[in-house]
């Protein structure tokens, strides 16, 4: 399939079904409680769509679907997730089982460790992502972007699975839309945890087919990476009960402290652009000097979350 059809078909189909879910009122709604940033009902579950649009992309090339399988499992599983409820336990074997399948699929690891840190590296950005998943624009402007900066490297590369990234990035176009502040839907566990999954797995495969160097994803991604890494170990040195639902992100918090849902949009949106534009440039002028560049973005991100700290603590006195 051309370029312009892997665009025109996973949009078209995308948009056409989260048209057909919201009219027909089909996805489960989040009513609002003391963790919401919302203050009405909003639907979440329109990830769905997401992934109807790169079926329908991807299909015109099936060897795009080498994930297939470890893909529709954790698909399926998020899908029942957001309309009944599982237990994270069995959540987090389905996305285990997952990894070790797209493992199995990808070929043979040289040692048991490395194994088993991309099995964990998979299932932490598979949750991570679906964290990230609670203000207007977030998640949807980091898939457009962090898709899309992977597409062309893998590009650049010959590889063909940038098909199947621009399929994502296309049928993500639409979600877009309704997902804008101020947001009429979210992506839901069915869109938000498969994303970070492939991610995940996308990144490994690429470093290990030598698309890129290992710095590439984990710097494309890494203001997701970078907030729900920062809240969680914040969390464990606090010892609240890190399996517990929170409001405590650092993106969260900027909202909560006044900057709203478009400004903590536009102000995550430059730091995306940021970090998968400079990741894009070092890729093509300097890889060597990828590493410094990862060190650098992330104490930058680092110092925004002391700042966003700090004016927690001190709204808190003043309240």
């Amino acid at each position: 399939m051309s370029t312009a059809w892997s665009v025109i078909v996973p949009c078209a189909v995308a948009w056409l079904v989260l048209v057909f879910l919201l009219r027909q009122r089909l996805l489960p709604a989040t009513h609002p409680n003391h963790r919401s940033l919302h203050r009405s009902v909003v639907a979440h579950g329109a990830g769905l769509a997401i992934w109807a649009g790169v079926v329908a992309g991807a299909l015109w090339s099936p060897h795009l679907w080498p994930w297939g399988i470890p893909l529709a499992i954790v698909i399926a599983v998020s899908f029942w997730d957001d309309r009944r409820g599982i237990p994270i336990l069995v959540r987090l074997a389905s996305q285990i089982a997952a990894a070790l399948a797209w493992i199995a699929l990808a070929g043979p690891f040289p040692a048991l460790l490395p194994a088993l840190l991309t099995v964990l590296a998979v299932v932490w950005m598979a949750n991570l992502y679906n964290f990230m998943d609670g203000s207007d624009g977030l998640a949807a402007m980091m898939t457009l972007v962090g898709f899309a900066a992977c597409a062309i490297a893998a590009w650049r590369a010959d590889a063909i699975e940038a098909r199947l990234m621009v399929c994502v990035v296309a049928a993500t176009v639409p979600f877009m839309i309704v997902n804008w502040p101020p947001a009429r839907a979210f992506l839901g566990d069915v869109g938000a945890v498969p994303l970070g999954f492939l991610a995940g797995v996308l990144g490994i495969e690429g470093w290990r087919a030598q698309w890129w160097p290992g710095w590439f994803p984990i710097l494309v991604f890494l203001p997701f990476i970078a907030d729900a890494t920062a809240t969680l170990a914040r969390r464990v040195l606090a010892r609240e009960r890190v399996w517990e639902a929170h409001c405590d992100h650092y993106y969260q918090r900027l909202v909560r402290l006044g900057l709203g849902h478009s400004g903590t949009l536009a102000l995550y949106s430059a730091l995306m652009l940021g970090t998968g534009g400079s990741a894009l440039a070092a890729l093509v002028r300097a890889p060597a000097a990828g590493n410094a560049l990862l060190a650098l973005w992330a104490g930058a991100l680092l110092l925004l979350f002391a700042g966003i700290d700090y004016g927690w603590r001190v709204q808190g006195k003043a309240g």
